[in-house]
């Protein structure tokens, strides 16, 4: 599935992804830059759906981090927010706000009838103009299920949709081999690896930089 990509079809005011398959919301730094588009509210990629944060999602999203935070808190600092509930609810009304300025875009992950949070993830315009990054998280009991790589797969489509974004990058800390692993499969290029702060305990302070342009995924999925 790493060198397969997919289109995009409008269904009903959201997105659908369709791939062609042969045979990991991150809760961002500051400073997000505004753009002139939008990506989707909502992108469906069977099983899961990716929809933007509307509000009332915070006991959901308190239930999958509490019960994930084992898993969570080598890599991931917000993990380790005590208290924790009004740090999500806190960063789930400042994810509504942000969308709706256009300067940054935080999603929950959901199964497909939207009954379960099983990540988060998002496309975060912090790197400058014309590039963007995703990020992504998942719960424990979901992992190693290929939903970071598919929600990748659809933000990266999502980005390139956006007729100012020309590159999309990945970055993580390079002791996070599953991290890591998505952008591999999706083709991404590593570009670097540079000395970075440790923010959490399963960091060793050399942070990946990984990156894809326009051109290579356009080229890419041709090929696919």
């Amino acid at each position: 599935m790493a060198g397969s990509r997919g289109h995009l079809q409008p269904v009903r005011g959201r997105l659908m992804l369709a791939f062609a398959v042969a045979g990991p919301g991150s809760f961002p730094k500051s400073h997000t830059e505004a753009v002139n588009d939008v990506p989707p509210a909502e992108i469906e990629t069977p099983p899961i759906v990716i929809r933007r944060y509307l509000g009332d999602e915070a006991p959901a999203l308190v239930e999958a981090v509490t019960a994930s935070v084992d898993h969570l808190m080598p890599w991931m600092p917000w993990a380790s927010a005590e208290p924790l509930k009004p740090a999500l609810e806190a960063f789930v009304a400042r994810s509504v706000d942000e969308f709706d300025r256009g300067e940054n875009f935080n999603y929950a992950i959901w199964s497909s009838g939207q009954s379960t949070l099983v990540g988060g993830s998002g496309l975060h315009p912090r790197l400058g103009p014309g590039r963007i990054e995703i990020g992504y998280w998942v719960r424990d009991g979901m992992l190693r299920r290929g939903v970071a790589t598919r929600v990748a797969r659809a933000l990266t489509i999502a980005a390139f949709g956006l007729p100012e974004i020309d590159e999309v990058h990945i970055h993580c800390d390079e002791a996070n081999v599953a991290s890591a692993a998505v952008p591999r499969r999706l083709g991404f290029r590593l570009i670097r690896t540079l000395a970075d702060e440790v923010t959490a305990p399963g960091e060793i302070g050399r942070s990946m930089e990984w990156v894809t342009t326009r051109v290579e995924w356009d080229e890419s999925a041709q090929g696919s």
